[in-house]
């Protein structure tokens, strides 16, 4: 059983950029097979307003046929509810599913910083079963840079996002995606970035090097660093995630985690692989009747990308 994250197109209707909202599940062994995987999606503003049943419907159906995560997932899911007129944002989604499958866990896809609000926090604490992992867009750690993205946040607002989120949760998981490179980017600006990752010290990162798409504005701007310049960068960038990966993950040996396996590792010392709530890669012993079920494991070894453990 695999957690599928699936990126959907955004959709627009009507002119007024309704946005898709899918939900993704996750299931073990059924009469379909270990790996069995199911894509739910709905147009417009998702799976319409929640309370009138459709939400709660679909999550009890996907419970009902065995599945065990829920992932709200989209290429901008914290825009869910902007094209209804009842006034509805992604919370109350993220409410109506957690309430109608307590059972099943609730992830939530990349998320704009503008979400996390005081009130959207104090919300989904409340919710058990909503896994506290966050990933959170930022692309640069440079405001200059991000003006130049044209990215609707700065480093300010980012900054107050994550630490609402430490505010509200125990240890949430807190990643992102990071571009090294984009078109006049300085040193400055990358030393910057490389400030920005060091302050909010990131469960993990998904970094790239920026690469011309034909007819973009981006493409048509200056780019004065060499793209030998640009990998230095990008190994300084991830030395340093590595490092704090690291630093985060062995503060985990000795510790029980609660895991949903998720399927084969294909290393026979450690042939399962799950995740915790928070998102983290945890590697276990035991046989493949343990996939799709949940376990407590006793963390005794870690890496720089993975946990390892024992289930109790």
């Amino acid at each position: 059983m695999k957690t599928l994250f699936t990126a959907l197109a955004e959709e627009l209707s009507a002119g007024r950029g309704a946005v898709v909202a899918t939900v993704v599940a996750s299931r073990g062994s059924t009469p379909r097979g270990p790996g069995a995987r199911m894509l739910v999606r709905a147009g417009g503003s998702a799976l319409g307003t929640v309370g009138g049943g459709a939400v709660e419907l679909e999550a009890a159906r996907l419970a009902g046929e065995g599945y065990r995560e829920i992932v709200l997932t989209g290429i901008e899911i914290s825009s869910w509810g902007r094209d209804l007129k009842e006034g509805q944002t992604l919370i109350d989604l993220v409410e109506a599913l957690c309430h109608a499958v307590p059972e099943l866990r609730v992830r939530l896809g990349s998320l704009e910083p503008r979400t996390i609000t005081q009130d959207f926090c104090q919300r989904a604490v409340a919710l058990p079963n909503l896994c506290p992992h966050f990933h959170l867009s930022m692309q640069s750690g440079s405001d200059t840079v991000l003006k130049r993205m044209n990215r609707k946040y700065d480093t300010a607002r980012y900054y107050e996002s994550v630490r609402l989120l430490r505010e509200y949760f125990d240890r949430p998981g807190i990643t992102t995606d990071l571009i090294v490179g984009f078109p006049g980017e300085t040193t400055p600006e990358f030393e910057d970035t490389l400030s920005l990752i060091e302050e909010v010290r990131y469960d993990a990162l998904f970094t790239f090097i920026y690469s011309p798409r034909p007819g973009t504005p981006a493409a048509r701007m200056p780019d004065p660093a060499a793209r030998e310049e640009k990998q230095v960068w990008f190994d300084r960038l991830l030395d340093a995630q590595n490092e704090i990966s690291g630093q985060l993950h062995r503060s985990y040996v000795g510790q029980t985690v609660r895991v949903l396996v998720d399927g084969e590792s294909g290393d026979a010392r450690w042939p399962l692989s799950s995740r915790t709530n928070g998102g983290r890669l945890v590697h276990l012993r035991g046989d493949a009747s343990l996939i799709g079920r949940y376990a407590d494991v006793l963390i005794t070894d870690s890496n720089t990308w993975a946990l390892f453990g024992e289930v109790k």
